[in-house]
């Protein structure tokens, strides 16, 4: 009798740069590559590009719109039409005061953002036991100051990768979310 499957390693998607608005998202070897680019002549609008090798072609999957003091809101494309736009806290349901939230797949899975040790986590919701399915680590560097020694990246085991875009676009929400209330604390405390 053969011995059982072994379970699929998680994906390790590295980020290039530390920035919510200019980056990307890949795998080694590029089987997932989603770029994040905002645009000069259009500082407001996020565009999350997801490039394919094999077919050589490029298509724009979602878009985050944030005005200044207007609502952030979000649009998911589909291959041949553009989506509507929904508020992102419609998206990403924030809960209480936390930076976290509750968003839903198109599978009508639940999935919350939450943060353990300082670093966001993405659990199912109905999972009693809490089983990270993507975990943020963030970037390091060489003693604490000088270039980074390890790049940030986002640890997605294989069974969510059917959402993988709607986890990517409610991290850069939660993301942001989350340094813009790091940013009022100081701003509170000075």
């Amino acid at each position: 009798m053969p011995p059982p499957k072994k379970v699929d390693p998680p994906h390790r998607l590295t980020f290039a740069t530390n920035s919510l608005r200019n980056t990307t998202f890949s795998l080694n070897n590029d089987k997932f590559y989603y770029e994040i680019v905002t645009r000069f002549w259009h500082p407001h609008l996020t565009k999350i590009n997801k490039y394919d090798y094999e077919n050589r072609a490029v298509t724009c999957v979602a878009e985050i719109e944030s005005m200044p003091k207007k609502e952030v809101k979000v649009r998911f494309n589909k291959p041949d039409a553009e989506g509507e736009w929904i508020r992102a806290s419609e998206f990403v349901k924030s809960e209480g005061g936390g930076v976290g939230g509750l968003f839903t797949s198109e599978d009508g899975a639940t999935f919350r953002w939450k943060t353990h040790k300082r670093c966001l986590q993405l659990v199912n919701a109905d999972d009693e036991e809490k089983v990270p399915i993507a975990e943020y680590h963030p970037f390091k560097r060489h003693f604490l100051v000088f270039r980074m020694s390890e790049r940030a990246w986002l640890e997605v085991k294989p069974e969510a990768t059917a959402a993988l875009e709607k986890i990517i676009v409610s991290y850069l929400i939660v993301e942001r979310r989350r340094r813009e209330a790091k940013i009022r604390i100081k701003l509170e405390h000075e």
